[in-house]
Order: structure tokens, then C-alpha cells, then sequence
């Protein structure tokens, strides 16, 4: 089944950031975010996840379906930015398998 899907909804500009161990100098590292690429998608919000709730500011964690168009170095644990906003990578898939599309399910804490 080919999924259908209007490529003009790809309005959201956002970077795909790539993790970087960088050395620390005392043996260890630190990790940085590295820009990999510019993109354009559509974030579509699923599901928000209250923490804590009770306390005076609600904490969660929403969850989202960002479509892009196909790549082939889009993985779990990298991340998408849009500004102040961070998309955790946590699945990546062609919805179709036919290398037009990828959807990627992200988790963005709120």
C-alpha cells in the first residue's frame, strides 16, 4: 500500500542533529550536537504525558510523527530542532517502503 501524502505540508524547517562524543581532557567526553543537515517536515503532535502531575507547572513529554522526505542517516537517537524545540529520535521508517518518505516517531519534553 503506498502511503498518500501531500508534500506541501512539509513546512516546518528543522535541523537533524547527529550526537558527538567530544573528549572532556580528564579521559571521559562530553556530548554535543552536531547539525548534520537542514530539512523540511511536517510535525504532527500525538500524545502528551503528564509527569508530574499536581505540581503548580505541568511537566510531560509529547510525542510526534515528523514526516521528511527520504534519507538514508536518519536514525534512532539522533534529534531534530526546530529553534528552542528538540525532537528526541526514538523510531525512524519508510511508511511505504518505497524511499519516498520517512516517518520519524519523536518524543519533545514540554
Amino acid at each position: 500500500m503506498v502511503a498518500f501524502f501531500d508534500p506541501g505540508q512539509m513546512t516546518a524547517r528543522l535541523d537533524l542533529e547527529v550526537p558527538q562524543a567530544l573528549p572532556d581532557g580528564q579521559g571521559g567526553a562530553t556530548l554535543a550536537w552536531q547539525v548534520q543537515a537542514s530539512v523540511w517536515a511536517r510535525i504532527e503532535p500525538v500524545s502528551f504525558v503528564v509527569e508530574e502531575p499536581g505540581a503548580s507547572a505541568e511537566t510531560g513529554t509529547v510525542s510526534h510523527r515528523i514526516w521528511l522526505r527520504y534519507r538514508n542517516d536518519v536514525e534512532a537517537g539522533q534529534r531534530l530542532r526546530k529553534g528552542g524545540r528538540i525532537f528526541a529520535v526514538r523510531l525512524v521508517h519508510d511508511p511505504d517502503e518505497t524511499r519516498r518518505y520517512l516517518v520519524c516517531h519523536c518524543e519533545e519534553n514540554a
